[in-house]
């Protein structure tokens, strides 16, 4: 995929690419990696690139949740305010347990669903705001399907970002380098893609 989306033809497609693209890079972002380095911390941040990838992959999931069931509201979660805020503590930190491509494949799983949901919605349809969450707006009762994807490619966007400052602070790979090398981009004078080190 290119640095930037392709032209668009209609409003449908416009919603389809830009999610992809945001969507896409993270797999730049994470490029190379190897799973001690898509755990690491290292910038004044708590985050890393596996913790974010497994927050975009879950906050991808809550709103086609909502895309799915609407115009009725997704189904509530019923366990414990405990367990969720456990779960919600565990999507930003890549434990141990898990590694890099596992974590990439859960995500692409989920991207394959959210562009699914995009092309297939109804993209007036309203989309109900759950009631009793304090940042969500208190005084409408419904998105639109519409107003939901505008808003995944701002959280894709806000959290690519991060994650590019994330992986600057690894290794000083920047995205267009990392698009480069995961492309095989050739070289330029101005552009030079990334590779490991030891290559």
């Amino acid at each position: 995929m290119p640095a930037m989306p392709p032209p668009i033809a209609d409003e449908r497609a416009g919603l389809r690419e830009y999610v992809a693209a945001q969507q896409y890079a993270f797999h730049a972002i994470a490029y190379g990696l190897t799973d001690e380095q898509a755990r690491s911390t290292p910038s004044v941040s708590a985050l890393s690139i596996g913790g974010l990838i497994k927050h975009v992959t879950s906050c991808q999931r809550g709103w086609m949740q909502r895309v799915a069931a609407a115009p009725e509201s997704a189904d509530a979660d019923q366990r414990s305010m405990e367990d969720q805020a456990a779960d919600y503590a565990d999507e930003f930190v890549m434990r141990e347990d898990e590694t890099l491509a596992d974590i990439l494949a859960a995500f692409d799983a989920q991207n394959a669903e959210t562009i699914r949901l995009i092309e297939t919605s109804d993209l007036s349809a309203p989309v109900p705001v759950p009631k009793g969450v304090p940042w969500f707006p208190q005084d409408i009762s419904a998105w639109s399907v519409r107003w939901v994807i505008f808003h995944m490619i701002e959280e894709l966007a806000r959290h690519a970002g991060q994650g590019d400052i994330i992986r600057e602070s690894i290794d000083g790979a920047t995205l267009y380098e990392l698009l480069g090398g995961l492309e095989n981009w050739p070289e330029t004078e101005w552009l030079k893609p990334w590779k490991p080190a030891s290559v």
